[in-house]
């Protein structure tokens, strides 16, 4: 287990959520902070997210060295990561909400909405849907079948198969996880998820990429 799970708060992420059921999960070193120093050593990372993807990159980058930390201790040093909902949506290229946005530019690829091929679908996606793991790389051993909960209008649309760690349906395959190396996304909610949910965040704290 981690000595020390760093939960981002950049006051964009539903924190008090997220940490209990981190802490449920079986985390013992949670600590929210926004502070580079703290997330520079810890143990994993993750990074919630709740709103547009334009307000919330705004938000991450206008925390001082934030950014840079992050980027220190998960890609280069290897720091196991949890992005959820919009945090895993920041980890693109770009967004296209409210205009053009750049993202982290971690995983290549573009959050765009969600346009369902059945007009009668409705957007957002919201509500409990299937979870099907797409067994590539890094991180997507973590990703089990089964129902989460999910609440957004944008979806990750990756550049590359690959990045895939799993998909759900929504009028059309919709993009449920994206991961590579030690840095894992999640469009739906675990703290959301109940059993299942808990079931994850418990692997990730385990993991050992």
């Amino acid at each position: 287990m981690a000595d020390t799970l760093a939960l981002v708060d950049y006051g964009a992420g539903n924190l008090r959520s997220v940490a209990n059921a981190l802490k449920a999960a079986g985390a013992h070193g949670v600590v929210v902070t926004a502070d580079p120093n703290v997330i520079r050593t810890a143990d994993r990372i993750v990074l919630p997210g709740v709103g547009a993807f334009r307000h919330c990159i705004g938000a991450l980058a206008g925390v001082s060295g934030l950014v840079e930390a992050m980027e220190e201790r998960v890609l280069v040093g290897a720091a196991p990561f949890l992005g959820i909902c919009v945090g895993m949506q920041l980890l693109a290229d770009r967004g296209v909400e409210h205009g053009v946005t750049n993202g982290l530019g971690w995983i290549a690829g573009e959050v765009r909405v969600i346009e369902p091929a059945d007009a009668t679908i409705k957007v957002p996606h919201m509500g409990w849907n299937d979870v099907e793991p797409m067994r590539h790389h890094g991180g997507a051993e973590l990703i089990e079948p089964g129902e989460a909960y999910f609440l957004h209008s944008y979806h990750f649309v990756p550049e590359e198969g690959a990045s895939i760690a799993a998909m759900s349906d929504h009028g059309g395959g919709i993009v449920a996880a994206v991961a590579r190396d030690n840095i894992l996304g999640v469009q739906f909610h675990p703290e959301k998820s109940q059993a299942y949910g808990l079931a994850l965040l418990a692997r990730f704290l385990e993991w050992k990429p």
